[in-house]
This record gives C-alpha cells, sequence and structure tokens, in this order.
C-alpha cells in the first residue's frame, strides 16, 4: 500500500527530487574551481536523486545494508550485489516519522521511508532479495523487525557490545560465518577461496582508491573540497564498484595535478576543519556544506559516510576460506569506532590522531536528535578534545532544512574564534 504523503507527481517534480536539487545545485554552483573529474558524480546524482533513474546493475540478488559493518566482500563473492540503504532525504524522514517516534533519529527515519516507499525509493535498485540488520545501536535493531513486517527478508547480523575482549572476536567471527551460510543459501552459489579472493581483489582496488583521495585531504593548501569527498563516498552505497573506482582514479589523478602546482581549492587562511559524529548522507550533506559556505574546510572526517567506510586491507594468514572470513570479520571489528560500544577511547585516539595528522584547526561534531549513542558520547569526546587544545563546537540537529540559518550562524561564529584564536598563537610566538 503506497503511503498518503508520497508524491503522485512526475518524479523529477516530487519533493525528494527537489529537496536534492537544491543540496546539489548548492554543492556545484555556490563554489568555483571545482575538479573536473567531479562531474561525474554530479552527474550521477542528478541522474539517480533528481530524475529517479535506475542505474545499470548486474542481474543478481541485490543485498540491502544498513550499516558499514557488513562484510560486502561475502555478498560480492557469492554473485550478489551489495547496496547500502542508509538515506538522507527530509521527505523519506517524513515519511518514516508516521510510524515510528517523533524522537527517533533521522537516519533511521529516513532509511525505513524510503523502504516503505516501494514504488518510488531512491536510489532504484531494484527489489531486494535480502537486507541485513547490524544489531548495532538500539534503534536499528528494532528497525530490522519493521523492516520485515514491511515484509522484507531480514538477516540480523549480531554485533558485540565490546571489542576488545577475545570472547566478542570470536562472537563476531561466527556471527559473519553464519552470515556467509546465510548468503550462500540465498544465490546458491557456494562461497570458495578462489570467489572470495577475487572479491577481496575487486574491493581493495576500491580502498586503494579512496586510501589515495584521503591522504590527499593532508594537502595545504587544500586541494579538495569535503562536500566533495562526502558526494563521492555518498556514491559508493549505490553506483556501480568498478564505474566508481575508475571515477575516484580520475579524481585522484586530477588532485594530484593540482597539488604540484600549488592549487588551494579554499580561502587561504580557512580554518581546517575535522568532521565527526553522525553520518552526513545525501542530500542531508547542510552541516558539511556551510562550513564551507562559510570560509571553513572540511580536511578529514571520522564518519562512518565517509572516512570510516573502506577500511585498510584485511590481513590474512592463510588462505582457506574459514580463515579469509574470519580475516574479514576481524577487518570490520577491530578499527571500528562506532559509538555503539560500551567504551569507545579508540575513537578519542582516532580523532587525536586526524587533528594531528590533517593539521586540523577545530572539530565539528553532528549528532541527529534522537541519535542517543553520538549524543551521549559528544561530552567525553569534548573533554579529551578540550584537554589537547583542540576547540569542538558540538551541533544537534536533525534533516529539516529549518535550523540552516541558526547553524549558519553558530557555524560562522565558531570559525572567526578559531581565526582569532591563530592569530593570538601567532602573536605569542607560537604558544596555546
Amino acid at each position: 500500500m503506497t503511503p498518503a504523503n508520497v508524491d503522485t507527481l512526475p518524479f523529477n517534480r516530487g519533493r525528494q527530487a527537489r529537496e536534492a536539487e537544491v543540496m546539489l545545485d548548492k554543492l556545484v554552483d555556490e563554489f568555483t574551481d571545482n575538479p573536473a573529474a567531479m562531474a561525474y558524480f554530479y552527474d550521477l546524482f542528478r541522474r539517480v536523486y533528481i530524475q529517479g533513474e535506475a542505474l545499470e546493475r548486474p542481474a543478481a540478488p541485490q543485498v540491502g545494508m544498513t550499516c558499514i559493518q557488513v562484510p560486502e566482500e561475502l555478498i560480492y563473492a557469492v554473485g550478489a550485489t551489495p547496496v547500502r540503504l542508509c538515506n538522507g532525504a527530509y521527505h523519506y524522514d517524513q515519511i518514516g516519522a508516521d510510524f515510528m517516534p517523533a524522537k527517533s533519529c533521522s537516519l533511521v527515519k529516513a532509511t525505513l521511508g524510503r523502504l516503505q516507499d516501494q514504488e518510488m525509493g531512491v536510489p532504484r535498485v531494484g527489489k531486494l532479495d535480502m537486507i541485513v540488520n547490524p544489531s548495532t545501536c538500539d534503534q536499528k535493531k528494532k528497525a530490522g523487525a519493521m523492516m520485515e513486517e514491511m515484509g522484507y527478508a531480514v538477516h540480523h547480523l549480531e554485533f558485540p557490545n565490546v571489542k576488545e575482549s577475545e570472547a566478542a572476536r570470536i562472537y563476531w567471527q561466527r556471527s559473519v560465518r553464519d552470515f556467509a551460510v546465510q548468503l550462500q543459501k540465498l544465490t546458491g552459489k557456494r562461497l570458495t577461496r578462489k570467489r572470495l579472493n577475487q572479491a577481496m581483489a575487486r574491493t581493495r582496488r576500491a580502498q586503494t582508491a579512496f586510501r589515495a583521495l584521503h591522504n590527499l585531504r593532508k594537502q595545504a593548501p587544500s586541494v579538495v573540497l569535503g562536500k566533495d569527498v562526502f558526494l563521492v563516498t555518498n556514491a559508493y552505497f549505490f553506483d556501480d564498484l568498478e564505474r566508481w573506482t575508475d571515477a575516484v582514479e580520475a579524481l585522484v589523478a586530477e588532485l594530484k595535478e593540482r597539488a604540484a602546482a600549488g592549487f588551494n581549492a579554499a580561502q587561504r587562511k580557512a580554518p581546517r576543519i575535522l568532521f565527526t559524529g553522525s553520518p552526513p548522507v545525501f542530500p542531508n550533506l547542510k552541516l558539511p556544506l556551510l562550513i564551507e559556505e562559510a570560509g571553513g574546510v572540511v580536511v578529514a572526517d571520522e564518519t562512518c559516510s565517509a572516512n570510516r567506510m573502506l577500511y585498510d586491507m584485511p590481513v590474512v594468514d592463510e588462505w582457506l576460506v574459514n580463515h579469509m572470513v574470519d580475516s574479514l570479520a576481524d577487518h570490520y571489528l577491530k578499527p571500528c569506532t562506532c559509538p555503539i560500544f560500551t567504551r569507545n577511547d579508540d575513537r578519542c585516539r582516532r580523532l587525536l590522531d586526524l587533528v594531528r595528522d590533517f593539521e586540523a584547526d577545530g572539530v565539528v561534531y553532528q549528532a541527529y536528535s534522537g541519535c542517543q549513542v553520538y549524543e551521549m558520547e559528544q561530552r567525553s569526546v569534548g573533554k579529551v578534545l578540550n584537554e589537547a587544545g583542540i576547540p569542538m563546537l558540538y551541533v544537534e540537529t536533525d534533516y529539516s532544512p529549518d535550523d540552516m540559518g541558526q547553524l549558519s550562524t553558530r557555524i560562522e561564529a565558531f570559525l572567526e574564534s578559531i581565526k582569532t584564536r591563530k592569530r593570538q598563537r601567532a602573536a605569542s610566538g607560537g604558544q596555546a
């Protein structure tokens, strides 16, 4: 049954398309000297989110994922195609609000809203043969049951609450092995060493391209803006793996030329910002956009819609199927800095490392209203950053565009305080 508030207009005139068009136009038109290689990604989002085009994809089972903690190499290895379902549309947030509590996380509401909108759900990826829902935060856990009520086949991928103990590691390995079994039942294909090795090689190329882009953000002056990096990584959610990797490699090549020429994508004295917290998902890129409209530049991030994706390659001791699956499990657990863990000292260490490595001047911490784990953890993160002398702006927001004026004022004030701090430090001979 189609929800009452789903648009009946032609797709490109509907609310979801208009929302995406407004954001994309800002990302493209309000900035000069966009990299030529970004044209692929601008066109991709225009075709998919504004025109409602269904991308050409392999004739294979489609496996939806609600989190980056799903080992996608296993999905590729059995001949299926992974599709990340996280959604950033306020339109879908409103649809989800019809059957979810008002104080729920916008990301979860929008994801369920998209799944509820079975006729017009964007990006259009075709029929989902399975949804994999890791049991990370409580809202994701309950959302899995709601997806089943909508008629989807859901695999609940059990995730541990800690990652330091050997018991948690073994628990997660068993969970991933069970997932591999369910995938084989879905596709009717055996998980063999050859197939898994080939799948890991495919994602390894994407990992290499992404890490090259990530490392180029260290350049000073900046050769790329954060708004473009978030768009690139959001495209990974639904684009063909090889097409996406080709496009990222082309972008990396262009950015290397920019770096050699001393090109600056931002203002000369733009404050360098580390972005963390709830993930910016298109079309809700309002906070990174506002930072860079106000004269800052997002040089790094610690989010699950960019930096946490495509971890460094897994380390395999023995190239046997079970050992390879266990290595993949470790690959997804050990570097994870999600705030769902009972203790999360790794995340604070990671943030300090990023500030140092990318020479960030300050941190912007985004938490979606109702996203309890990020809301609760901001206090401990703020304490660690404050002790290290790193300014942090905490922003609680949602998918609504209504607070953009207020957020713009706060961001401008934060960036100006960083500039003042830097001037005072320079005047005192570099002392904090």
